[in-house]
């Protein structure tokens, strides 16, 4: 059987106290270290307001802010990707490649999928 990580065991509360402070520090360092993620973020801190502006209902409201939402969760697990990829080996590998090109892939449809989904909710 497959030893369990020395990092788990916390239950109950201080588990959710401790996993909003790691998601915090994920964050932070998404922020501090992607520059793609800091524009997707600036990208989304214009359009949630113009959402609340432009969206004729709830339902399209939330659709407007989770495609922009899904833009950044899809960009920091392309991130966590690259950065798991790159701490096993910076040296170039075929398979390297293909999973940061899959990663950046992912990323490029949630960010088509946003003007879709805009288009949808506001003239659809």
């Amino acid at each position: 059987m497959a030893e369990e990580s020395p990092f788990k065991g916390q239950t109950g509360l201080r588990r959710i106290w401790n996993a909003f402070h790691y998601s915090r520090a994920g964050l932070c360092a998404a922020y501090r270290s992607e520059n793609a993620f800091r524009q997707e973020v600036l990208l989304a801190a214009l359009l949630v307001p113009l959402a609340f502006l432009l969206s004729p209902n709830g339902l399209g409201l939330a659709l407007m802010i989770g495609s922009l939402l899904l833009v950044l969760i899809v960009e920091l697990l392309n991130s966590a990707i690259e950065a798991t990829v790159d701490r096993i080996s910076l040296d170039r590998h075929p398979l390297a490649k293909r999973a940061k090109d899959i990663g950046s892939a992912a990323v490029l449809l949630a960010l088509l999928n946003v003007p879709v989904i805009w288009a949808g909710v506001l003239f659809g």
